[in-house]
C-alpha cells in the first residue's frame, strides 16, 4: 500500500514541476516578443549612427546626438 502513494507523490511532484517549466517557458516568450520592437529600433540606431559617423567624418557621439534629433544643441568642433 505505501507504493502505490509513493508513486502518486511523485507523479504530482513531476506534474507540479512541468507546469512550472511551461509557465517559465511562456513567459520567456512574452519577453522575448515584447522586447522585439526595442530591437529592431536599436538596429535603426546602429545604421544611422553608421551612416551619418561615415557621411560627415564626425565622432560617434555626434552621430549618436544627430540620430536622437538632438544635433542642433551640439556643434561639430
Amino acid at each position: 500500500m505505501t507504493n502505490t502513494k509513493d508513486i502518486r507523490n511523485f507523479d504530482l511532484v513531476k506534474i507540479l514541476n512541468g507546469v512550472a517549466l511551461l509557465l517559465c517557458v511562456v513567459c520567456l516568450a512574452i519577453i522575448a516578443v515584447s522586447l522585439r520592437p526595442l530591437a529592431t529600433w536599436a538596429n535603426n540606431q546602429n545604421i544611422c549612427v553608421e551612416q551619418e559617423v561615415a557621411k560627415s567624418q564626425a565622432p560617434i557621439s555626434w552621430g549618436v546626438r544627430k540620430c536622437n534629433g538632438r544635433s542642433k544643441v551640439y556643434q561639430v568642433k
